[in-house]
Order: structure tokens, then C-alpha cells, then sequence
């Protein structure tokens, strides 16, 4: 087995777990080897500090698998790490049909990704270590699960940095385009093909869940309260009455409004309506997103609660605040300014009672940060505008590169500029299929908070 060799001026962030070598911090590779084989690796001292593959074409040049002697990856190696997997989801995700199996390097299973859709499963390889493996994966996975079929998403540019094409399609079995799951209680299809990433984003289940309780208690601004009726047989029984005293038959009377940008399938829409939400407004610049997003709607009964809406998210919160704002020149009418009353009033300026924003990646590299901030500043700012008095301000971000304290301090210099003061209810992260390895600072890449919303 050949040796990678370490220099001895480099960071110790193996010894603190993390799964990485990169060219740089290669002093010398001792002995032969192919890419993707394994090797041990050494400190400048000879200690041996772990056993990974290798590729001299990718800057990251050495992947940890184990910590241990390991000679190769093969079935039993494979078999052993996927079922520590299947253990981890069964513990915490096990009442869902869809989740992420292995994540990874998290996994200890470096460049892998599987997604579980009911019986289908979808495997990215993003490394040339895995890729040799690839057939070993496939076969090991369908012994372990019987799946109805796998499909392959290595369609991602990430591949080639480590010298492999972009690829898709399907590896094992009669693999359909369209799937359906079950999350938090709802039913959900899932384009596998033509999808995002795998087809779906499983790292949010958890936080798609929590806004549940921001979605009722809403009726009494509207005027509507409980009041005691006499109702059949002289039951006495708590109805919704009007201001007027007149009962009011609106199922969802207590319910939020709510507006969900970046919605892709509509999965925080959902989560929504069936926590009790009044109407809501799902928001994609992609046709094909929001026309997914509606079969969803429609499969789980909600079509007379959601409006849909093709649009980018950032003009259309513009647009929203600029209308909103002329709507107040134009109140401000009567008390002495002068307004041009002749022009007519917009269409926009719309508020809700809850905003979500749930935005792709605005940073994929560090170079990209400046401009994410001012990015999340902007969408943050007019999102907040929109959130009615004592509301809730729903907002995450996936970039990596802009951690938690800068993706906070964002938002809180839009807050000053808005004039809104925030409190923050809930700050979380990915959900448990993504588990984060301490010491991999690359893992901990999900923001998610919700920030109740008043003026000051």
C-alpha cells in the first residue's frame, strides 16, 4: 500500500476529524498507486493518522474512509457502513417514506450520496474513489433495501474537479420519473429526473415542521372570536362569530396568511395548509417548480387555500413594498399632503401574516460572499416589510460560505434599515439524515431561523 506523507507545518485538522487531505498538504506520496486506491496516511513523523482514497487530479487529494487498517473497499466494507446508516435514519426519520441515507462524508462514506424516494433510490458519486465502486454501491444497496429501482444524479459540475463527466440515468430496475413520499404527514411527488439536486430537498423536514405553530391564532385580528351557541338538541357548543355576531363558516377562520418564496415543489406551502393556514401565496421563478408544486396541492386537498405565482422572488417583493408604501402616500391623503389622486392605486402591496424564504445557494464560493450578503440583505428587508404587525419573518440560507454570524448580521442591519424590530423564536440547522461531523466546519452549511416581526 502506498503512503501519503504529510508536511509537517500543515494544519492538524485531521486529528480533529476531519475527513479531508488536500495537494497542498502533501509532503510526498511514498510507494505506487492508481487514483481512487487506497493509502495510508502518515504524519512527517511516520505516525500513521488514517487510511483513505486518492486522487492526484482533484485538490482534494485524499478522502478518509477509515481509521483503521483498511486495505480495500469492498462488499463487506460497503455493507457494514450502509447499515450503521439505515440504524441512524430508522432511530430518528423512520416514520418517513423519503430521507437522505447516506450523506457522505457525515456517513463516513466520502463523495456518496443516497436519497431514499418510498422504493427508489437515487445515489450521486461526486468522487473518483466512489466512482470505481460505483457497481459494488449499486449491488450492495439493492441487497440491503430491494429497492424497485436506483437511479444515478452525478449531474453536478463538482465532478469535474475531480476529473470525471457529468452524468445521470438509471443503474438497477425500472426506475419511474415521478415518485411519491410522505413527510410530516403529506403527501409529496418528486420529479427523480428533472429535480433538483436528487429531486428533493430532505434537509428541511424537520424545519418545515416547526412553522406549525405560526399558521393559527389569527381570527381575533380579523375581528372573529368564539361565542357560545345553543346548536342542536340546546348543546351549548363555541362557535366563530363575525363583528356583527354572524357565524362565520370559513373552516381555516383562525388561520395565517401566508406567503412562501422560492417555494420549488411547494413543500413549506404544505407543511402550511395542513397546520391550519388560511391562504397562502407559493412563489417560484420556475414554471416547472410551481407546476409540481401545484399536483402537491392538489394530491393533499389544499387547491382552494394556495395561489400560485411565476415570478422572481426579489421583484416581486419589490414590487409588493413599493405598492404598499404608495398605499400609504395615498392614505396620507386626507391629512393635509398632497398626493396625485388621479393616478390609480396599484395592485400590489399585499402583506401576510407569515413571509417564508427559503433561497438557493447564494454563495458557492468564498469570492461570492460579499455579494450574498447583500443578496440576503435585500430579500430579508422587503420580506420583513411585508410581515404583518407582530408576524413572523420565516428565512434560511444554504450557502456555506456565509456562516451563521454573518448570515444573522445581514439580517440585522436589514431590520435597522427596515425599521423593524426582530425576535428570534427559533434557530436551527439541517435535520437528522444530515447529520454533521464535528470538526467539518463544510457540514454545518444550513441556516434556519424564524424572527417574529414588529415595527419600531
Amino acid at each position: 500500500m502506498a503512503s501519503v506523507i504529510l508536511e509537517r507545518k500543515r494544519k492538524k485538522r485531521l486529528e480533529q476529524g476531519h475527513p479531508w487531505v488536500y495537494a497542498n498538504e502533501i509532503a510526498k506520496l511514498e510507494g505506487e498507486c492508481e487514483p481512487g486506491d487506497i493509502v495510508q496516511v502518515t504524519s512527517h513523523t511516520g505516525q500513521t493518522l488514517a487510511y483513505g482514497y486518492y486522487n492526484p487530479k482533484s485538490q482534494i487529494a485524499v478522502r478518509i474512509v477509515s481509521y483503521a487498517p483498511l486495505e480495500e473497499l469492498d462488499r463487506e466494507f460497503f455493507a457494514a457502513r450502509i447499515r450503521q446508516c439505515m440504524q441512524l435514519r430508522e432511530r430518528f426519520v423512520g416514520e418517513a417514506t423519503g430521507y437522505r441515507l447516506v450523506y457522505g462524508e457525515a456517513d463516513f462514506l466520502p463523495g456518496l450520496v443516497v436519497d431514499k424516494f418510498d422504493d427508489v433510490l437515487v445515489v450521486q458519486v461526486l468522487s473518483l474513489g466512489m466512482e470505481r465502486r460505483k457497481r459494488l454501491i449499486v449491488d450492495t444497496l439493492v441487497e440491503l433495501l430491494s429497492p424497485q429501482a436506483v437511479y444515478e444524479r452525478s449531474d453536478v459540475p463538482v465532478r469535474e474537479l475531480e476529473g470525471l463527466e457529468q452524468t445521470k440515468g438509471a443503474l438497477y430496475g425500472d426506475c419511474p420519473r415521478y415518485v411519491e413520499i410522505v413527510e410530516n404527514g403529506l403527501r409529496i411527488e418528486v420529479d427523480i429526473e428533472q429535480g433538483q439536486k436528487t429531486g428533493y430537498f430532505f434537509d428541511q423536514r424537520e424545519n418545515r415542521a416547526s412553522i406549525a405553530k405560526l399558521m393559527t391564532g389569527w381570527g381575533a385580528r380579523s375581528g372573529i372570536r368564539l361565542a357560545e351557541d345553543d346548536g342542536e338538541n340546546g348543546v351549548k357548543r363555541l362557535v366563530p362569530v363575525n363583528a356583527n355576531g354572524k357565524p362565520v363558516t370559513f373552516p381555516y377562520w383562525d388561520g395565517a396568511s401566508v406567503l412562501e418564496c422560492f417555494s420549488h415543489t411547494g413543500s413549506f406551502t404544505l407543511n402550511a395548509c395542513g397546520a391550519g393556514a388560511k391562504k397562502v401565496t407559493c412563489l417560484d421563478i420556475s414554471e416547472h417548480a410551481v407546476e409540481t408544486a401545484k399536483r402537491n396541492v392538489e394530491r393533499n386537498g389544499f387547491s382552494d387555500r394556495v395561489e400560485f405565482v411565476v415570478a422572481d422572488a426579489f421583484d416581486y417583493l419589490r414590487k409588493q413594498v413599493k405598492g404598499l408604501e404608495e398605499r400609504r402616500v395615498r392614505s396620507a391623503a386626507g391629512q393635509g399632503d398632497k398626493v396625485d389622486t388621479s393616478k390609480p392605486v396599484a395592485s400590489e402591496g399585499r402583506t401576510w401574516d407569515v413571509v417564508i424564504l427559503d433561497p438557493p445557494a447564494f454563495a458557492k464560493t468564498k469570492g461570492a460572499v460579499e455579494g450574498a450578503l447583500r443578496g440576503y440583505k435585500d430579500i430579508n428587508l422587503h420580506a420583513m416589510k411585508l410581515v404583518n404587525e407582530g408576524g413572523f419573518l420565516v428565512t434560511a440560507s444554504c450557502s456555506y460560505h456565509v456562516g451563521p454570524d454573518l448570515f444573522l448580521e445581514a439580517i440585522v442591519q436589514a431590520a435597522a434599515d427596515a425599521r423593524k424590530s426582530l425576535r428570534l423564536i427559533e434557530f436551527r440547522g439541517a435535520g437528522k439524515d444530515h447529520p454533521h461531523l464535528l470538526g467539518v466546519d463544510e457540514g454545518d452549511y444550513l441556516k434556519f431561523a424564524i424572527f417574529e416581526v414588529r415595527s419600531r
